[in-house]
């Protein structure tokens, strides 16, 4: 059976997500974030790097979400639910299957970093300054460069159902959490394309599955 190896406010809920969305049978372990917010040591007991998703399937490891989406797909999706006949469309989920952690998630990241230079664990003499710091960067370089991604993402949606098009693919369930994160730390009130994409994938049954599955995800 297959174990994801989950933490808790991390990309391991979509892959939960896409095994709720296949209906394959699965188990979980669980582990929780040092007050650091890093994973914890027991993470690399199953792989070298520590890190999360990573999930175990017979003799097979398997971290990265976009490795883990596909492997998926291609061993358990014997239904061919998210198979996608349209060659174009193929072409937009790789797209977006590799743009999400390739482009996205690395400004939401650092913009997760510099709102927390004021805070612990940064000593407290340093935090005045990092507080500045970190909001200089956030002004001058991050929010200008997500206002971009942001708007052209905006515009994909408003003229696509979904992120390859008009049928649901793991495009969708990888770029899900970066979406959220876009909303938590970056904002969507004026994207209305955006919102609507992610009301339909918080209305789907097998999100609110995982959700009862993996927990809440957090990320403000």
């Amino acid at each position: 059976m297959i174990t994801v190896h989950h933490l808790n406010n991390s990309r391991s809920q979509r892959v939960l997500w896409m095994l709720e969305e296949l209906e394959v049978p699965y188990q979980i372990k669980r582990y929780q974030r040092e007050s650091t917010m890093l994973a914890p040591d027991a993470l690399k007991k199953v792989h070298p790097l520590g890190k999360s998703p990573v999930i175990t399937d017979e003799n097979r490891v398997i971290a990265e979400s976009g490795a883990i989406l596909e492997y998926l797909a291609e061993r358990y999706d014997a239904e061919n639910r998210l198979k996608l006949n349209d060659e174009d469309e193929r072409l937009q989920s790789r797209y977006w299957l590799h743009y999400a952690e390739g482009s996205l998630m690395p400004l939401l990241v650092m913009k997760l970093i510099f709102s927390r230079m004021g805070k612990p664990p940064v000593p407290w003499l340093l935090r005045p300054i990092g507080n500045a710091f970190g909001k200089g960067v956030q002004k001058g370089y991050l929010d200008k460069q997500l206002a971009t991604h942001r708007e052209f993402i905006e515009q994909h949606l408003a003229s696509h159902a979904w992120f390859a098009g008009e049928q649901f693919s793991i495009a969708d369930v990888q770029m899900s959490f970066p979406i959220q994160a876009l909303t938590a730390r970056g904002g969507a009130a004026n994207s209305p394309a955006i919102q609507a994409w992610l009301a339909k994938v918080q209305n789907r049954a097998a999100w609110q599955r995982a959700l009862q599955q993996g927990g809440e995800v957090k990320l403000d």
